[in-house]
């Protein structure tokens, strides 16, 4: 293909510098977590090489000692592909072959690019793009699940269920479609906050499962052409070590190669957390609306003034910060799935912007989830007046007494406090024919927040 020129101080080889040439297309690069997932997958295959006799043990080393340094993020900077390249993710692979390729010439004495250490022959030996990049995808994604979001969702469960706790006795007034229903526990509410998740946590672990799979020792097509039957087994063991993740060899190579499900199936439990957390923020944002004018049944902390130019305003902004990162999750869950559709008989291939959006999604996730863990959650207060007063005001007070004098009865209790600006209780008191007595026990909002905790009398509806 021609001669092609490098920056004198680059590490990268001429590989790199043709695919800057010809995908200067944005400004999105891989992030941290897959460089360095691609480092340990290079110094680990150069431990494997050197023990099967396939490298000198000094140019084993130097390899070692470069790739080590890729994956402490020493040689970053390196690193300047587009995501929008290959679809392989070649030019990346054959990024991080020249950039620990010079660098180990460096640390043997001698001159960048005199291919004493060989990207191919030496850094790549017994691997393909086809292999390590999915490789390098599944080992990232895991270790940012289990390092960075696990802790993060398991901080925020155990914030909202400690709320959970603390607000059990708040009574306050429940909601269906938007409109007043009948009364709850504040703490209930949170409780359900807390299970989902809860539940997301475990979709998470069960999505780790599939993600362990390496597609490692396939090399071009699945077959494992040109590397040692060990090569695998044995550079998969020395990353597991290394990472503490419960990594293993592909059942099958040709699926490990040629579809990126377990990556979908990932992205499908991302976007599910999401979800539960786009819900969770919202209901938090309308519960603390006001702090006057709105439900104000909670009172979130406050963190910033939210206006330019109306004094003393403060805005949920912890709860629209945390929706904004699930829109975006949501988002990339579109790119991750049609990516993963095009696996092509061997090979999938559009990696680079499934890796990126998939990687992206866990870290939003967990640094968005933290921090409105601890800037909001940690500091939400009850207030127990305002859930008060909009429990009395509560037309759906009439549903406790629908199984005593009747659903007809107590609508026309519920159709009248509406017209009069009254409550249920004023009303019941006046044509419901149930003495005061009976009216306190059946209205008790306590009693009505469990099942049965409401004597039944008549059929109810």
């Amino acid at each position: 293909m021609g001669q092609m020129q490098v920056p004198a101080n680059a590490y990268y080889g001429a590989q790199t510098a043709r695919a800057v040439e010809n995908f200067p297309i944005s400004n999105l690069r891989f992030p941290r977590s897959f460089i360095r997932a691609m480092g340990l997958i290079k110094k680990q295959a150069a431990i494997t090489n050197q023990g099967l006799g396939y490298l000198p043990a000094e140019v084993a080393n130097a390899i070692v000692q470069a790739a080590a340094e890729v994956a402490e993020g020493k040689w970053d900077s390196e690193f300047v592909l587009d995501i929008f390249q290959t679809g392989s993710g070649t030019s990346t692979n054959m990024n991080a072959n020249e950039v620990i390729a010079n660098r180990a010439i460096e640390i043997l004495g001698g001159k960048r690019g005199d291919k004493k250490v060989h990207p191919n022959d030496h850094v790549n030996r017994g691997q393909s793009s086809n292999d390590v990049i999915p490789t390098a995808i599944h080992v990232a994604a895991l270790d940012a699940i289990d390092k960075r979001l696990l802790p993060a969702l398991k901080e925020l469960h155990e914030a909202l269920d400690k709320k959970a706790k603390e607000f059990h006795d708040v009574l306050k007034i429940g909601r269906t479609h938007l409109q007043d229903a009948t009364p709850i526990r504040l703490g209930q509410e949170f409780g359900g906050y807390a299970s989902q998740v809860k539940h997301g946590v475990a979709r998470l672990q069960a999505v780790q499962k599939n993600l362990s799979e390496l597609a490692l020792g396939g090399t071009a097509v699945g077959t494992g052409i040109n590397t040692h039957p060990d090569f695998a087994r044995r550079t998969i063991q020395g990353l597991m070590k290394e990472t503490g993740l419960p990594l293993t060899e592909a059942e099958n190579h040709f699926e490990a190669q040629g579809s990126r499900d377990a990556a979908v199936e990932a992205s499908g439990a991302l976007k599910t957390i999401a979800v539960s957390l786009l819900k969770i923020a919202n209901d938090i944002r309308f519960l603390g609306s006001g702090p006057r004018l709105g439900l104000g049944e909670i009172k979130l902390p406050s963190t910033q003034p939210g206006s330019s130019i109306m004094p003393g305003k403060v805005n949920p902004v912890m709860c629209e910060m945390l929706m904004q990162v699930c829109a975006q999750v949501i988002g990339n869950d579109g790119a991750i799935t049609t990516s993963g559709a095009f696996g092509n008989f061997e090979l999938n291939v559009m990696m680079p912007v499934l890796a990126h959006n998939l990687l992206q999604s866990i870290e939003l996730l967990a640094t968005g989830t933290q921090v409105f863990a601890r800037r909001c959650i940690a500091g939400l207060e009850a207030d127990r007046a305002k859930c008060d007063a909009n429990l009395e005001l509560s037309l759906m007070n009439c549903t406790v007494l629908a199984p005593v004098i009747g659903y007809d009865k107590a609508a026309k209790i519920a159709k009248v406090a509406m017209e009069q600006n009254k409550t249920i209780r004023q009303v019941a008191e006046e044509i419901s024919g149930l003495d005061k007595a009976k009216l306190n026990e059946l209205l008790d909002p306590s009693k009505q927040c469990e099942p049965g905790g409401v004597e039944m009398a008549g059929s109810g509806g």
